[in-house]
């Protein structure tokens, strides 16, 4: 194998391959089999996606196509595979972690019948498959078929428990949802399409100054409408707290490695796109910094340990669009690659909890699980530490770099994204702290059956563990190590036409100190601060009154979405319907009663008697005569 980039449709034919096999032979298969085909082929391609990063990393990047996919005029959309240091990035993180996610699953799983069991890997490796699809496409349009194949693989497995009409109804959100972003995805598409006749990548950014301003930030809003479904940001982010209906592992695969990072990774594909719409880049941030804090506003107050970890990620998100709008690509993919990480890391270890205390998910009602769950107590308080940005976990090299682009842009970016890392620090310690710290608060039947989880669950939270620690090294600032930013570099490429049209907005090593380590500082202040508060927390009957009522309630945004937009298109719906019974229907069977009622009558005019037919003859002639009269005058 002389070149294993040519082989890349190998990493999404595994996955192909596992969902037919899982899929179709679902009622024949052992729970052990059906684990094993979902797992091995995610494998399959993890190994297949080192060997093709190997080569990336020594240089080598190139185009893979398979077939023309499309062709009309001059027009040529083909089949094809980009492989070059973003895709291969992704990949990685990808099969990698959803390898993880599957192995976990085999044991967070195993309550599910044979056949329930073999469906939910199906849908597992479908949604890998399609976003294997969404990173490596060479175009807009491959692109997109993967956009929709996570979509409708998110509906498939938050709905995965069906006969559940709660969580049906949290599958039908997230689709429609995503519906709204991708309506706007796809007129981005049909404009560029329109205006430059090409969707591949290589010709759409080559061509890229034959555009107009005007056309640039059209087509860059559309791009972000799109990204806003996906990611979860402002308008369209209530979707993905309540993707926590589906089970623990599908929820850290949507948050983690898969879903959610489709618009971070869209707008770094398409950065020279970005990076000459200053308006389009200045909304993204602003709308980033919005999300990020008002998720972290709500998730203060939850209760839920998969609801905190849910508003969690919609933060991070924001502060991933943030970077991404204020030039630091590389920031944001960073950060994307760390969340992965410790966000992974987070569910699977709020999996095991909840795979403890048998189904309990209710924060209110656990405390001083760390002598029962040593494992998942150490592997989830790394990946609060990770979260939290204390040195030398990894998420403190991926937002430090965030924040210290959001400050050379604009210091109130860094202000708001500073308040948004102390409410995470908080939020964060207020989880570990009222679930492992303290006395435990649940039933003695629960306390009676808490137990640390197989190690199916526990050794992929150890490698997540490991990589939460120390995988933000790869991404050393300047400021710490010279040459230490390793991720940098070897992304340059692929931002190379940003970096020249940027203008350069750097910040003296001396002020990026005071604010690097000011902040964490203040951050270990909340950290400590969370932990005295809640460690001893004990249950009580009263309620959240005020701001914590309000949050608790996620700013009534819900509320306000089915007051003002599903009511009224409800309402709308049954006038429509009403009219449609009332008013066409009676229109329409009126007609038809009409010719009944006068076919009978005229029936009545064959009665069988010449002296009848004579007189009706005589009448049409002296009809006939009149009108012949009356149309000459």
């Amino acid at each position: 194998m002389n070149n294993i980039i040519d082989y890349v449709w190998l990493v999404p034919l595994f996955p192909l391959v596992g969902f037919l096999l899982n899929g179709l032979l679902r009622n024949h298969v052992s729970k052990s089999l059906s684990g094993i085909i979902g797992s091995g082929t995610i494998l399959a391609s993890f190994v297949v996606s080192i060997l093709i990063f190997m080569q990336v990393k020594a240089g080598s990047t190139g185009v893979v196509t398979l077939f023309n996919f499309i062709e009309f005029g001059k027009t040529v959309i083909p089949f094809a595979f980009q492989v070059d240091q973003l895709s291969s990035l992704f990949l990685l993180i990808i099969t990698g972690i959803g390898f993880l996610i599957h192995l976990y699953s085999t044991a967070y799983m195993h309550e599910e019948s044979d056949m329930h069991f073999a469906r939910y890997f199906a849908y597992l490796n479908l949604f890998v498959f399609s976003m294997l699809l969404l990173v490596l496409g060479s175009n807009y349009v491959i692109m997109f078929i993967g956009w929709e194949g996570v979509g409708l693989c998110s509906y498939l497995l938050i709905g995965y428990w069906f006969k559940n009409i709660e969580y049906t109804s949290a599958a039908k959100k997230a689709f429609v949802m995503n519906r709204i972003g991708d309506a706007g995805f796809l007129l981005a598409v049909f404009y560029l399409l329109s205006k430059l006749g090409t969707v591949t990548y290589i010709d759409v950014f080559s061509k890229v100054d034959s555009l107009s301003g005007q056309d640039l930030t059209i087509i860059t809003l559309l791009l972000f409408v799109g990204a806003t479904g996906k990611s979860a940001q402002i308008p369209l982010y209530t979707w993905l707290p309540d993707a926590m209906a589906g089970p623990t592992p599908v929820s850290a695969l949507i948050h983690a490695a898969t879903m959610v990072t489709a618009g971070i990774y869209m707008i770094a594909r398409s950065n020279i796109l970005y990076t000459l719409s200053p308006v389009t880049q200045t909304v993204v941030a602003v709308v980033g910094i919005a999300t990020a804090l008002l998720a972290a506003s709500i998730a203060l107050k939850q209760n839920d340990i998969k609801k905190v970890l849910a508003y969690s990620t919609v933060s991070q998100l924001g502060y991933m669009f943030l970077a991404l709008g204020v030039g630091a690509y590389t920031g944001a993919v960073f950060h994307v690659m760390t969340h992965a990480f410790f966000k992974a890391l987070l569910f699977l270890g709020a999996g095991s909890v909840i795979h403890g205390m048998h189904h309990e998910q209710d924060i209110r009602n656990m405390g001083g699980l760390k002598k029962y769950m040593p494992t998942t107590h150490i592997t989830f308080l790394i990946g609060c530490l990770a979260i939290a940005g204390i040195i030398p976990f990894s998420g403190f090299f991926s937002k430090d770099e965030i924040l210290a682009a959001a400050f050379a842009n604009n210091p109130l970016y860094y202000v708001l994204g500073a308040i948004g890392a102390l409410m995470t620090a908080f939020y964060m310690f207020r989880l570990y702290s009222m679930t492992f710290q303290g006395k435990f608060r649940g039933t003695q039947e629960q306390e009676h059956h808490l137990h640390e989880s197989p190690a199916a669950m526990t050794i992929p939270l150890v490698v997540l563990a490991i990589f939460s620690f120390g995988g933000g090294l790869v991404g050393i600032p300047e400021v710490l190590m010279h040459g230490g930013h390793a991720l940098n570099d070897f992304l340059a490429p692929v931002f190379a036409a940003s970096t020249s049209k940027m203008t350069p907005h750097a910040i003296d090593h001396s002020t990026e100190l005071i604010l690097m380590f000011g902040l964490m500082a203040v951050i270990l202040l909340v950290i400590i601060l969370a932990w005295k508060k809640f460690s001893g927390y004990q249950k009580t009957a009263s309620e959240e009154t005020g701001l914590g009522k309000v949050l608790q309630n996620k700013w009534y945004v819900d509320e306000l979405y089915d007051a003002v937009i599903t009511r009224p298109v409800n309402a709308f719906g049954k006038g429509l319907e009403k009219l449609d019974r009332f008013g066409i229907d009676w229109i329409v069977n009126g007609v038809g009663r009409s010719v009944q009622y006068a076919s009978r009558q005229l029936r009545l005019l064959q009665s069988g008697q010449v002296g009848s037919y004579v007189l009706l003859m005589v009448l049409g002639i002296i009809l006939l005569f009149v009108l012949q009269v009356f149309l000459k005058k």
